[in-house]
């Protein structure tokens, strides 16, 4: 009984840590968008998007208005949006996201959790090769034809689109994420969320433990309070 106890105790805490995480990494991307674009969402995309993620992930609304609040303050400080790359084990390209308050700090951690697990912190573009930047919409399918739609937002920039569990995936260039959020907002579509993402052009095929290893180096690496995203080329 003791044992089956902590396993719920331990899950508990995970899903909070979890919780936690996704609270501070969308408060960094409101702050980010009220500092580039102003507190008011309707001239504001990148806010608009950013507190649409933060419903998605059940933020509390009075936290939302909070953060926006704090970040138009005069006392709030400047996040910097900073990229690095490296490679991990076994010849597998990392990407990390970041939004910093400083960059040092910051820089000397992701290079840090790099060379412990026996991988190296790359030059800034080195892996320009490797991944391509991607926008990413989800969509609730509800009530929605894909093969209607996927032709109607050509011209939108559509590159791709996938449906799964009730969610219409729809992938543009990264230089077209405002022109679909427009057209997807224009259309009064259900949007659950949009991120920008790094798709890897060529893969790395591990074993079962060598995956394992990547994956826990991931993990590690996301529960940096300055880390946003990470991207590795994993098959």
């Amino acid at each position: 009984m003791g044992r089956i106890f902590e396993k719920r105790k331990h899950k508990m805490f995970a899903r909070y840590d979890k919780m936690a995480k996704a609270f501070t990494r969308i408060g960094k991307e409101i702050a980010i968008a009220v500092k580039q674009g102003g507190a008011d969402p309707d001239g504001n995309p990148r806010l608009r998007a950013a507190m649409r993620n933060a419903k998605s992930v059940n933020m509390p609304k009075d936290r939302i208005e909070a953060a926006v609040k704090r970040a138009s303050s005069k006392e709030a400080g400047d996040f910097a949006e900073v990229v690095y790359e490296g490679y991990a084990p076994h010849g597998v390209a990392i990407l990390i996201e970041t939004a910093t308050d400083n960059p040092t700090r910051t820089v000397a951690n992701v290079r840090m959790y790099l060379t412990r697990s026996g991988g190296s912190l790359g030059k800034t573009g080195s892996l320009d090769f490797i991944f391509e930047r991607k926008a990413l919409f989800k969509v609730h399918a509800e009530g929605l034809d894909k093969d209607e739609l996927e032709l109607e937002l050509i011209d939108a920039g559509l590159e791709e689109i996938s449906e799964d569990e009730g969610l219409l995936y729809i992938y543009t260039a990264f230089t077209d994420y405002h022109k679909m959020q427009t057209e997807l907002e224009r259309r009064n579509l259900n949007i659950s969320g949009s991120e920008l993402v790094r798709i890897p052009t060529t893969t790395v095929e591990l074993t079962a433990e060598q995956e394992e290893e990547i994956d826990e180096l991931v993990e590690k690496i996301e529960e940096d309070d300055d880390v946003q995203q990470v991207f590795a080329n994993v098959k």
